[in-house]
């Protein structure tokens, strides 16, 4: 799909889509507890599908009940079964990292596939886990993954360096053994933001982890997971393109998060603020104006997923701005880094591209023009996100991207005024 977007100052008030990273793990969490749980607020995506759908597969009883927002009644308790499983992760490298454990846990016999760049997301620390502890698995590189063999307590070690997605995994299977478990980082952990969302999950459920310090949990095992009713609070890293929007033209409120929320991307509103941006809470929610900004150094180490947005506010931004410790960027839906790199520059961006980062000298405007996706849906986002900021409309080429995560995408744009056109 292609839409063009005519420029235009945006405003008005938005509810925040619920946090992708929080409902994967409310599901998860659900999925385990024997008797029937309510996740409510759940915003439906391509990659929430695909964890409900590989829950389905092992046993989970999932009901999608749309009033308004949705409600998902989901009757836990993974179950094994004969045969080989085939479980579709879609693109969702959350799904596939946060299952493979669960599928072992289970007792299934699992073949893990994918699309798009999924097969080729690192799958490493989970092969050399799997060979210290005598795990069975097939696999050419990538995807498919068959993997089965039951999956014991006892010490892992992971290096903290690749993605934080292969502890939640463990964190979510190892206190189901019938051995305590110590899950140890080899490495300092990056995007440990998203291990203590995890963490607190668990504990929400009825699960213990303690954890210590230097990336070390030690978690009992013959644990059981409770029912209940949860919600799940909007999220930050999908407000960071409204509040882009916002502040590139335009005044926009947001309603939906949580002020003492555990998001790491909840940094987007110090990181736009340190850059002059205008933001803050009123009338119940976060309300962004346009603002003159200017350019800082952005650590992305423990917030990837805001480099998309960030780099398209640096690119309207005056001076210069740097992107840091991002390399694990590339290895996203696709390589962000380039990727931004790339259409920023079709705009007339000054961008210069590091290996581990980006050095963008800003400008006041953009120009118009033809930009892609890379299928990619944060590209998407971001891109739209400073319309207000250019010269001429800007067509973006696989706009049904924005599926993956936030599906009425461009139905919230045209509601704060957006001038979108699809072709």
């Amino acid at each position: 799909m292609k839409i063009t977007i005519h420029p235009g100052p945006l405003s008005g008030t938005l509810r925040v889509p619920s946090s992708k990273s929080m409902t994967h793990r409310e599901i998860i969490a659900a999925a385990l507890a024997e008797g029937e749980t309510e996740v409510t607020g759940v915003t439906w995506s391509e990659d929430i599908e695909a964890t409900v759908r590989i829950l389905s597969l092992l046993g989970a009883h999932i009901e999608k009940k749309e009033e308004g927002s949705i409600t998902l009644s989901i009757r836990g308790g993974l179950k094994q079964q004969e045969g080989i499983l085939h479980a579709d992760a879609g693109e969702s490298g959350s799904t596939l990292r946060f299952l493979i454990p669960l599928g072992l846990a289970s007792g299934n016999h699992v073949t893990y596939t994918g699309h798009g760049r999924l097969s080729e997301r690192p799958l490493t620390p989970y092969y050399d886990m799997f060979d210290r502890k005598h795990i069975s698995y097939r696999t050419k590189g990538g995807l498919p993954l068959e993997v089965w063999g039951p999956l014991t307590g006892g010490t892992y070690e992971l290096p903290g360096g690749v993605s934080s997605q292969f502890f939640t995994g463990l964190l979510f299977a190892l206190p189901l053994s019938e051995e305590d478990s110590i899950l140890r980082s080899t490495t300092p952990l990056e995007s440990k933001s998203y291990v203590d969302m995890t963490v607190d999950t668990l504990s929400r459920h009825g699960i213990e982890i303690h954890e210590k310090e230097g990336g070390l949990y030690e978690i009992p095992g013959r644990q059981r997971y409770q029912k209940g009713t949860f919600s799940v609070e909007g999220d930050y890293s999908q407000a960071a393109f409204w509040l882009t929007a916002a502040l590139s033209g335009g005044a926009i409120t947001l309603t939906g998060l949580s002020d003492t929320s555990l998001q790491g991307d909840k940094a987007i509103v110090a990181l736009l603020k340190d850059m002059g941006g205008h933001i803050e809470k009123k009338d119940g929610g976060l309300t962004a104006e346009r603002s003159s900004l200017h350019g800082i150094t952005m650590d992305a180490e423990n917030v990837p997923d805001l480099v998309p947005a960030f780099a398209a506010m640096a690119a309207v931004s005056e001076g210069v701005t740097e992107i840091i410790h991002a390399g694990r960027v590339r290895l996203k839906e696709c390589d962000r880094l380039h990727a931004m790199a790339v259409e920023l520059t079709k705009l007339g961006a000054d961008i210069e591209e590091k290996p581990e980062g980006l050095i963008i000298r800003g400008k006041p405007s953009l120009s118009g023009g033809t930009v892609s996706s890379w299928n990619d849906h944060r590209i998407a986002m971001a891109l739209a996100s400073i319309t207000p900021r250019l010269t001429g409309p800007l067509t973006i080429e696989g706009a049904e991207s924005v599926k993956k995560s936030y599906p009425r995408f461009w139905e919230d744009f045209r509601k704060v005024g957006g001038m979108v056109v699809e072709a």
